[in-house]
């Protein structure tokens, strides 16, 4: 037999597209080209094909070799497609059998002598290999990812040699006996580390922000808490569950990010510099890698000095906040990588941070000021649902040694009481519920209406800002275990937009 099939799987963004292994040998002068809109690296691995198939003791054929990466529109970049090359050339030149191939997805790098490297983006592979209930061969190399996505049709080679054997073998090569199961969960990270002074509106600002998966920014001068707050929310956050464990793991192993089975039901947390890119922060490059959004997907994205990132990073940020994805194009495709983050911001309220400090003078002039907060644009404040101010502690605050009287432990069990609320009645956190869900999930009676009518005119709040508001005055709805928005929630809400329009931020 001269021609074989076998299939492997293409990367583009975080899915694994299936690809066709077509091998041809033909009579004439002995040749090897590789079709189907390779780059340069797919190119090479006919010399590192040919080095292994020999340094293995395997006959490499003195044909003319025709390999086909189908379809062909879509761009096969890395060594991950050398394995399925060479048991194509195997089989077509009948030192392997193809029947025993033509069920499963081949991934794999092959070094000179035969070895078989780890390849980049295993988990995505494994979800698609399970989708269409394939068989899957990977190197052993990746068997960190092999756990963690607990599929038990994979097996893990460690060189070509191995392989061959363990296919012309009567009894074959033998799978997982039974699907692997997911680490366990680890126990929640411990509060004994921190303690928060004052800020009781900060406080409950985060529970809130924890509790339904709003943005939130904290504004105020240095050392009055900010960055300690947003670390203990972290903490509030419940685990993931499977199958945003799996999406987030998906997204590391596409940008060999380091993968721990300890860390695997932990929601990612991501903290930029301000000095980053656009490119860092959304995503891009040459060949169009994931950025802190993608990593923080089902985490947080904490930025901290908010005001001292260049505008046009921020305004780069406007667009996934609102669709939880991000879409990058190229000359010939485009790649859709997911973003459903929280934002976490922190800033002062001026270039010294001292505009709202009573107890230190501000050094900055009314223009330096307004130039600083102007870096925040209307259209991104609109899309984030609470805006507090701090204030810095008094010295009784700061100097006293009583212990805090939030009890968190018993808080994180609250928000995780109230997001599975959230869950079981509407399929997902208040923070994404679309305009219609709105109407259904947030109906307000003629009273509240009206109150939020004469805030909006008041306020000048646009229509965006109103969606937000009535999501979270569901969330403090669902903290207090009422199935209908009360007038205090709906206050309270509103007032986490009044600072919007405060002198200290009307640039």
């Amino acid at each position: 037999m001269s021609f074989a099939t076998l299939y492997s799987r293409a990367l583009i963004g975080v899915e694994a597209v299936q690809v066709t292994v077509e091998t041809h040998l033909s009579n004439g002068l002995p040749g090897f080209a590789i079709v189907g809109l390779p780059e340069t690296a797919v190119k090479e691995s006919k010399e590192r094909v040919r080095s292994a198939i020999i340094n293995s003791g395997l006959d490499f054929p003195t044909r003319r070799i025709t390999v086909n990466l189908a379809p062909a529109d879509i761009p096969k970049a890395g060594g991950r497609y050398d394995l399925a090359i060479a048991l194509s050339i195997l089989a077509a030149s009948g030192q392997l059998d193809i029947n025993k191939l033509d069920c499963l997805e081949i991934l794999g790098e092959l070094a000179l002598d035969g070895s078989v490297r780890s390849v980049q983006g295993v988990i995505p592979a494994i979800l698609a290999a399970r989708t269409a209930q394939r068989e899957l061969i990977l190197p052993r190399a990746n068997q960190r990812e092999i756990e963690l996505a607990h599929y038990g049709s994979v097996l893990a080679v460690e060189n070509l040699i191995g392989l061959c054997e363990s296919l012309q073998s009567e009894s074959g090569f033998k799978l997982e006996e039974s699907p692997r199961k997911p680490p366990a969960c680890p126990e929640p990270p411990s509060f004994k580390e921190f303690t928060v002074q004052g800020q009781l509106l900060a406080k409950r600002a985060i529970q809130i922000a924890a509790a339904g998966g709003h943005n939130l920014l904290m504004v105020g001068p240095p050392g009055c808490g900010k960055s300690l707050l947003a670390q203990v929310m972290v903490r509030l956050l419940p685990a993931l569950n499977e199958e945003q464990a799996l999406e987030v793991a998906a997204i590391r192993s596409i940008s060999e990010q380091k993968l721990n089975s300890g860390d695997f039901w932990q929601r990612p947390i991501r903290s930029p510099h301000h000095s980053a890119t656009a490119v860092a922060l959304v995503g891009g490059g040459n060949r169009a890698s994931p950025g802190e959004i993608s990593l923080a997907h089902h985490g947080i994205l904490f930025l901290d000095e908010l005001a001292e990132f260049k505008p046009s990073v921020l305004d780069s940020l406007r667009e996934p906040m609102e669709t939880g994805r991000i879409t990058i194009s190229r000359a010939n495709y485009q790649v859709v990588f997911p973003a459903r983050f929280q934002l976490l911001a922190a800033m002062n309220p001026c270039p010294c941070g001292h505009a709202t400090d009573s107890r230190v003078e501000c050094r900055c002039s009314p223009d330096r000021v307004s130039r600083y907060l102007g870096k925040l644009s209307g259209p991104l404040l609109d899309r984030i649902d609470l805006i507090v101010e701090m204030a810095s502690l008094s010295r009784q605050e700061l100097l006293s040694r009583s212990e805090a009287t939030e009890d968190w432990e018993a808080i994180r069990q609250r928000v995780a009481h109230c997001q599975a609320t959230q869950t079981a009645r509407q399929g997902k956190l208040n923070t994404d519920l679309l305009q219609l869900e709105l109407d259904e999930y947030c109906q307000l009676n003629s009273k509240l209406e009206n109150l939020l009518a004469n805030a909006m005119d008041s306020l000048g709040l646009s229509a965006r800002t109103v969606h937000r508001i009535l999501r979270v005055a569901r969330t403090l709805a669902d903290l207090d275990e009422q199935s209908v928005i009360a007038e205090g929630h709906l206050l309270q809400a509103i007032g986490f937009r009044k600072s919007v329009l405060n002198p200290s931020l009307a640039a």
